[in-house]
């Protein structure tokens, strides 16, 4: 964790574990090889390595941004839902049709789009519970000058 309070690793993880469940339920809905078209390919292990490289950036912006807020698991739920809404309508509803080159897609919501909806949902609570959780067990800094965490001196 740096001194803003942010914990970029714990973004990372997060957006990863959630890259995995949000990745498993496209994976059934046979939506990877579409993700794969964003580089160019329609293999499945490329669209799992783009969703995945997605899934960390998309987890550490959320450390950054929303990171400090993250108080409790119950604070993580709501922010992280709703971080998983905004990355809905920026991925799923502009990003994913424009980088397809299906400019009469952007902003149409349909079954598929709302499938995407409940899977960022998914994305953002997970986002927002590891983060919390990895940050709650990150040792904080001891502001006393002698340089010890404040865990440690529990500890004693």
């Amino acid at each position: 964790m740096n001194r803003n309070g942010r914990n970029p690793m714990a973004g990372i993880a997060g957006g990863l574990l959630g890259g995995v469940l949000f990745g498993a339920m496209m994976q059934m809905m046979g939506m990877m090889g579409m993700i794969a078209m964003l580089v160019g390919s329609e293999a499945v292990g490329v669209g799992w390595i783009v969703h995945l490289a997605i899934s960390a950036v998309f987890g550490s912006v959320y450390a950054l941004i929303l990171g400090p807020r993250t108080s409790s698991y119950g604070r993580g739920v709501l922010l992280g839902s709703g971080y998983g809404a905004i990355a809905w309508v920026i991925g799923a509803l502009v990003l994913m049709p424009l980088g397809l080159g299906m400019t009469e897609m952007v902003f149409t919501v349909g079954q598929d789009q709302i499938m995407s909806l409940i899977g960022h949902l998914v994305f953002g609570v997970v986002v927002g519970v590891v983060y919390h959780a990895m940050s709650a067990r990150t040792p904080q800094p001891d502001h006393t000058g002698i340089g010890e965490t404040s865990d440690r001196r529990a500890s004693r």
